[in-house]
């Protein structure tokens, strides 16, 4: 988390926290979710404008997080920015050597677990949680099984978040009016 960050947190302890306003789509990209976008529904049917200021996306990257609960938010300033997820809170770019990851936030990591849902898309557990895999990077994955680097297991996707402990819209969890 940036210094700057936990400044204000320090000094401003009591900031509400924000719901429904940052979402996370399946692609690893940014949305800004205003009131009327998120009266118009849920961010799956509503997303809202998309977010291309790069030093914006690189700050979030930075103080993106997970609370106890498994809520993903964005640390902003004194204020907690939950972050509602199209799928799951990470998305991955498979690296260079076929093996390694890389998260929409830039952060690498290493596959635990490849999973397969019913409709076809690649998952990888890693250390640091559950992801989608990128649809550009899922030749990849299909690379890796072949050659045995990593097995498949079947999912089905309404259970994952039980299962790597995310919530998908803590919007919905607080009892906001526009999840």
């Amino acid at each position: 988390m940036d210094d700057i960050v936990q400044q204000a947190m320090a000094k401003w302890p009591n900031v509400p926290h924000c719901h429904g306003w940052l979402g996370l789509d399946a692609r690893g990209r940014w949305y800004l979710r205003d009131d009327a976008v998120q009266a118009r529904g849920a961010f799956a049917q509503s997303k809202g404008a998309l977010l291309q200021h790069d030093k914006l996306i690189a700050f979030i990257a930075r103080n993106y997080e997970a609370d106890a609960h498994g809520q993903w938010f964005f640390q902003n300033g004194p204020q907690r920015v939950y972050v509602e997820l199209e799928c799951t809170p990470w998305i991955w770019r498979i690296g260079p050597d076929g093996l390694g990851l890389i998260s929409h936030t830039g952060r690498a990591a290493r596959a635990t677990a490849c999973l397969w849902d019913e409709e076809g898309r690649a998952y990888l557990a890693s250390e640091m949680g559950l992801g989608l895999v990128h649809t550009l990077d899922v030749p990849q994955v299909a690379e890796a099984l072949e050659r045995g680097d990593w097995l498949a297991e079947p999912v089905q996707s309404s259970h994952l978040p039980a299962r790597y402990g995310f919530v998908r819209s803590p919007a919905a969890r607080a009892g906001s009016p526009h999840p």
